[in-house]
C-alpha cells in the first residue's frame, strides 16, 4: 500500500473560474510538509478539495488516499478514511456541546460506538496538552469562541480523533504567541510514522514551532518549488517576488 496523501495533475475551478491549475503535490505518512505562497495563489482551496467540499469542481486529476482514489467520494467518507480539516474559519454550531460532538464524530472515525473510559481518557490527554479548562467540553460547539479557541478546537478534535493524515488551513491565523505555541504542542504531540499532515500558512512564524520535513511553495494554482524548511526562511527574509521572478524566467 501507498501511504501516502498524493495529488496528481489536479485541475479545479469555482464558478467557472479556474484556480488550481495542475497541481501535483505528495505528503507520505509520517511528514508534516508546509505550503505557502501569497494571497490568491489556491492554497486554502486545495486543502478544501482534498477534504470534498462540493463548491468547487474537479475538472481534471486525482487525489490519492493510501493508494486508493477518493477523488469522487463524499467528505465524510473520506474523514472516515482518516483524513482531517482543520478549517480556516471554524463554523460555530449552536445547541451542540462540544463533549458530543467529538463523541459522535469518533463514533464516525471508528465506525463503531468508542468505549466510555476510552473516549473521556483521549479526552483528558488531549484538554491537558492543550493547557484547556474542562468547561470548554460542556461549550456549545465554537459559538461565542475567541478565534483563538475556535483554532484551538480544532486542535482539540484532531488530538481526539487521531486522523492519518491532516490538513490544517492557515491554523495560526490570528493567533497571539501563547495561543500559536499551545497549538503547535498539540500538532507536534501527533507527529509520527502513523501521522501526516499538510500545513497551510502564509509565515514561517508557525514554522517556527512546526518545523516542517518538507516545503511546497504555491502561485497561480500550483506548486512552483519545493524545498526543505530553509526555503520557509529565504521566503521569509525574501518575499515571494523573488520567486515570481524565477519562474516567469523558467
Amino acid at each position: 500500500m501507498a501511504n501516502r496523501l498524493e495529488i496528481q495533475d489536479l485541475w479545479v475551478s469555482h464558478e467557472g473560474k479556474k484556480i488550481l491549475r495542475g497541481v501535483n503535490l505528495t505528503v507520505p505518512l509520517g511528514e508534516v510538509h508546509a505550503l505557502m505562497g501569497p494571497n490568491g495563489a489556491g492554497k486554502s482551496t486545495l486543502g478544501k478539495v482534498i477534504a470534498g467540499d462540493p463548491n468547487y469542481q474537479v475538472e481534471k486529476g486525482r487525489i490519492l488516499l493510501d493508494g486508493e482514489e477518493i477523488t469522487e467520494l463524499e467528505p465524510d467518507e473520506r474523514a472516515r478514511k482518516g483524513l482531517f480539516l482543520a478549517f480556516q474559519y471554524p463554523v460555530e454550531v449552536p445547541g451542540v456541546q462540544v463533549a458530543n460532538f467529538l463523541r459522535l464524530a469518533l463514533k464516525e472515525r471508528l465506525g463503531k460506538e468508542p468505549p466510555i473510559t476510552e473516549f473521556y481518557a483521549r479526552l483528558k490527554e488531549a484538554i491537558d496538552l492543550l493547557a484547556w479548562d474542562e468547561e470548554v467540553l460542556s461549550r456549545y460547539l465554537n459559538e461565542g469562541f475567541s478565534g483563538g479557541e475556535k483554532k484551538k478546537n480544532e486542535i482539540l478534535q484532531l488530538l481526539v480523533l487521531k486522523p492519518r493524515y491532516a490538513i490544517l488551513d492557515e491554523t495560526d491565523s490570528g493567533l497571539d504567541i501563547d495561543a500559536l505555541k499551545t497549538v503547535a504542542r498539540g500538532v507536534n504531540s501527533m507527529r509520527g510514522p502513523d501521522f501526516a499532515a499538510l500545513v497551510i500558512t502564509h509565515y514561517q512564524r508557525l514554522l517556527n514551532y512546526i518545523v516542517p520535513d518538507v516545503v511546497h511553495v504555491m502561485m497561480d494554482g500550483r506548486v512552483v518549488k519545493t524545498g526543505g524548511p530553509e526555503l520557509a526562511l529565504e521566503l521569509e527574509k525574501r518575499g515571494y517576488d523573488w520567486l515570481k521572478e524565477e519562474v516567469a524566467g523558467a
